[in-house]
């Protein structure tokens, strides 16, 4: 039913386009909004063109936003990332009013989809997609990922310091396990290599060793049919993609191989087979979101392996390179002193991109963060501040004003995590009555969730808001050439400052002051779709001003298709803002200054920053 209303609505739409055009108009129907009419187009399914994500009116994308969540890897509510609907919808909304974010990766459990082989729970899914419904109706776009950490809770006992998630008990039946034990580990993530229950249990399923990893595909492909199938055509079209297998890892390699040789002979024969399963389950127009060896970009020598899937050519749009990046360095506590500083990323997500280039498709950093409790809490606000520098641009920012077009495409990317249940937890580790397990995110000593309920059940943010909620440019109408951000985000008391305004741009500089800005370079296309921005809260319409080659604004005014710089609401109905840049011509070159550093500044001071950034564009961007 829910289909035919959305093709009846097309020829609604058709009818009324005819009419309009022999200049007659039904009498009792007054024109939609110029609002309305973008953000149905804006709905289109995204797809990847010339190595970007796109979206329905080309327009190139970028994904911002969580990962939803953690809970999914425990027990305490069957699977599922949400207690109830209701939580669903308000981790949504607070995810696009206090966090920002345009797309979340949205945790799915093998364990729950199949607990018995070869028989689906129906209950799960229908509960996971309703829960999924929720960011998708407060207009956040959407790829699941079937979540693994260690395999599978079920390698271990009552009594471990560790637990796991991923695969059903059947599948660790299946396998003559020894008994787990990663020795002297100070991080969970060490069992990885070196617990042999793990190690044995991960080569068997790349083998396909009982047939597991056939069952898992066929699983995958029932909930990829069953999710197509309940959601709406336009809900439908902002799911956008599938992340199979978190954090891919051999166990042990056969003799004589290596980390290039698994991907190359085990693990991408395997993203084929999931392009298969996505293609026979409707999902033939949505990318696979393929991750590499999980070493493959980690920043500690003695980890990192070659891969980065170098053997399998250009793969083209159907698949997106995704990879995670945490700071090893920074979290061991002892082999990064200090905090993290102006370009501290840069080289590492550079990697990114060019591996991405090199294998002629999108990419995405579905995982990154940091620990907000612990030891090493305190290097949080700067290396997550560097974590999205580097995501924004591929320059430091003491770089970035005199060589801008080196700045790279905008990386998309989707931080871990968001858990409204944050500190709140019940779970009993592996089953253990007697290891009620109810701080921080209640999963092997890991606390980093950037949301959690305060005392009268509201998300409230753990993180520096205006580290979180960000300018970005979620949508640019053309090609990106260069774009920074200054959050201006605290370390404490004090304002970390990375990319100030040169003092050649003295205009600028007085403009933008002690606020926060960003600055968008873009060269347009043929197209009558606005260049959209997010708006952080921080940037409230009245106290926003832009600068740019299409006019000099403060206070920007609500959005018609004939107004050039303007804002509007996110989809959503959530209330967050979006700043809309409308430019006519092709193939042109346009800049945008988006600052809430001045109160009512004047005409002359506008006029003056304007004829600066002009005559830097016309230097620095050929």
């Amino acid at each position: 039913m829910a289909r035919l209303r959305v093709r009846l609505f097309g020829v609604l739409v058709s009818l009324t386009g005819l009419l309009a055009a022999s200049g007659v108009r039904p009498a009792a129907a007054a024109p939609l909004p110029d609002s309305l009419w973008f953000d149905a187009q804006a709905a289109t399914t995204l797809a990847v063109q010339g190595g970007r994500f796109t979206d329905g009116l080309g327009r190139e994308v970028v994904l911002r936003g969580y990962n939803v969540s953690g809970e999914t890897k425990l027990e305490e509510n069957g699977g599922l990332p949400f207690a109830s609907v209701a939580d669903a919808r308000k981790s949504a909304t607070a995810l696009r009013t206090l966090g920002g974010g345009n797309t979340v990766r949205f945790l799915l459990s093998w364990a729950h989809a199949e607990p018995v082989r070869g028989r689906l729970d129906t209950a799960y899914l229908a509960a996971v997609t309703d829960q999924m419904r929720a960011f998708l109706d407060a207009g956040i776009r959407v790829f699941p990922d079937f979540h693994q950490d260690l395999y599978s809770r079920h390698l271990f006992d009552q009594g471990s310091w560790y637990t796991g998630d991923g695969a059903p008990k059947w599948a660790v039946d299946a396998g003559d396990y020894p008994t787990e034990s990663c020795g002297i580990c100070l991080f969970w993530g060490q069992n990885i290599t070196q617990n042999h229950a793990v190690t044995k249990a991960s080569y068997d399923f790349w083998h396909n060793a009982y047939g597991v990893q056939d069952a898992f595909l066929a699983t995958a492909e029932k909930t990829m049919a069953y999710v197509e199938q309940r959601l709406t055509d336009d809900e439908f079209a902002n799911v956008v993609g599938l992340d199979p297998f978190n954090e891919p890892y051999a166990g042990t390699y056969d003799s004589g191989q290596t980390s290039r040789g698994w991907e190359r002979n085990l693990l991408w024969p395997f993203y084929a087979k999931v392009r298969a399963r996505m293609d026979a389950a409707g999902w033939q127009d949505k990318p696979a979101f393929v991750e590499p060896n999980l070493f493959w970009n980690a920043n500690i020598s003695s980890q990192k392996q070659e891969g980065g899937l170098l053997d399998v050519g250009a793969i083209g749009p159907r698949y997106v390179f995704n990879t995670h990046f945490y700071d090893q360095k920074a979290i061991s506590g002892i082999l990064m002193w200090g905090k993290a500083s102006d370009g501290q990323y840069a080289d590492d997500f550079g990697s990114v991109r060019d591996r991405a280039a090199a294998l002629g498709t999108a990419a995405i950093v579905s995982e990154f963060g940091h620990p907000l409790t612990g030891p090493v809490s305190d290097k949080a606000p700067t290396v997550v501040k560097a974590m999205y520098q580097a995501l924004d641009s591929r320059l430091p920012g003491a770089s970035w004003w005199s060589n801008p077009v080196d700045s790279g495409p905008v990386l998309s990317g989707t931080q871990w995590q968001w858990d409204l249940y944050n500190g709140r937890h019940h779970e009993l580790m592996n089953g253990n009555p007697d290891k009620v397990l109810t701080s921080a995110d209640a999963w092997n000593d890991e606390d980093l969730s950037a949301v959690a309920l305060d005392g009268t059940g509201a998300p409230v943010l753990r993180q520096d808001g205006r580290l979180l909620d960000r300018l970005y440019p979620s949508a640019t109408a053309g090609t990106t050439v260069a774009f920074t951000y200054e959050d201006r985000s605290r370390d404490g008391s004090a304002a970390l400052t990375w990319n100030p305004v040169p003092s050649s741009l003295p205009n600028v500089a007085q403009l933008v002051g002690s606020g926060q800005y960003g600055l968008l370079v873009w060269r347009s296309k043929d197209s009558s779709a606005p260049t959209e921005l997010h708006l952080p809260a921080s940037f409230p319409a009245a106290s926003t001003t832009v600068v740019s080659d299409l006019g000099t604004v403060a206070g920007p005014p609500g959005y018609t298709r004939s107004t050039p710089i303007a804002v509007a609401n996110e989809p959503g109905g959530t209330g967050s803002k979006r700043l809309l840049l409308t430019a006519s011509d092709a193939n042109s070159l346009h800049y945008a200054l988006v600052t809430n550093g001045a109160t009512a500044p004047s005409a002359t001071l506008l006029s003056a920053a304007r004829t600066e950034l002009s005559a830097w564009a016309a230097k620095e961007i050929s």
